[in-house]
């Protein structure tokens, strides 16, 4: 079968994972004071495996989930938790800008790295889509690159982990369905957040104050995943992945709103040139979908019989 393209649908979904994780942040940044990053994964894996389980249980879906590629979901959760935990890091090292424009690399990484392990063609579009993406990503976080520090290549090296399991994510969506993805994602991370946070056996409870932000992370990040996974089942990955650039703009426009964190012109273009990057990217998918379907041999009629 043909893979499917339909990327105006995929972004779509994508902005609703944009959202999603959006909202994670917030309530991420509401419960840093009470547990650590180790605890929150934790907390948000296991609220995401107990809701996962019983929609696949209610709607006899469970059969759905596949053991056949456990070495591919391994990777991807590894390369993912690695990733969470490396950002996290990094946001201890170095500047909330330089974060920012490092961790928004990860969209170039996957047009770069798509045509090699998806088969997927690097077209013009996606070019100028992720030259855009990071000129507007500059334009944005304006990050201090002149001294080296160690924050630097943890926040590069999250990027890059978070290309790959977007890779991965997509090479998993042509084999599996969705509800076997979210089972492994959730399931897989549960273990990993449970060795990394109780390695020390102090495992910070939920408050009556952090129970409601847990629940939403758990919520969210399950949202955020879903969607992503939905939009990477439905348009090739070197198309959809960089509409993630937006949620560069909505961070910090929700700093602002938010936090009183500072919004000025360098937010606005740098905004500005992102949406270009992705809307010239998404035409030409579109446009690329439409002449295929254009060109697909038309089903022969039916023969009618001379009476």
């Amino acid at each position: 079968m043909s893979e499917a393209n339909r990327p105006l649908a995929a972004a779509l979904w994508m902005i609703g994972s944009i959202t999603a994780f959006t909202g994670m942040a917030v309530a991420g940044r509401e419960v840093s004071s009470v547990h650590d990053t180790f605890e929150i994964m934790t907390w948000r894996s296991l609220i995401g495996f107990v809701i996962v389980l019983a929609v696949a249980t209610v709607t006899s879906r469970l059969h759905e989930v596949k053991t056949n590629r456990l070495h591919r979901h391994l990777l991807r959760n590894l390369t993912h938790f690695t990733g969470q935990n490396l950002w996290f890091w990094a946001l201890t090292m170095i500047p909330l800008g330089q974060v920012f424009a490092l961790e928004f690399t990860s969209p170039i990484w996957v047009i770069l790295l798509a045509p090699i392990f998806l088969g997927e063609k690097l077209t013009r579009p996606k070019l100028i889509a992720a030259a855009f993406g990071f000129a507007g990503i500059l334009a944005v976080a304006r990050p201090d690159f002149s001294t080296f520090d160690p924050g630097i290549a943890a926040a590069a090296l999250a990027a890059l982990c978070f290309a790959t399991t977007n890779i991965a994510t997509k090479s998993l969506t042509r084999h599996e369905s969705i509800i076997s993805i979210m089972f492994w994602l959730t399931g897989m991370q549960l273990v990993m957040g449970l060795a990394m946070a109780g390695y020390d056996g102090d495992i910070a409870l939920p408050t009556a104050q952090s129970l409601p932000w847990l629940v939403l992370i758990g919520l969210c990040g399950l949202t955020a995943h879903f969607c992503l996974t939905s939009a990477l089942s439905l348009a090739p990955a070197s198309v959809i992945v960089p509409v993630d650039f937006i949620r560069l703009p909505v961070a910090f426009s929700l700093g602002w709103f938010l936090y009183g964190e500072g919004l000025d012109l360098g937010l606005i273009l740098g905004a500005g040139l992102i949406l270009i990057g992705i809307t010239l990217n998404l035409r030409a998918s579109g446009a690329a979908a439409n002449r295929a379907l254009l060109q697909q041999p038309m089903p022969p009629k039916a023969m009618t019989r001379r009476n």
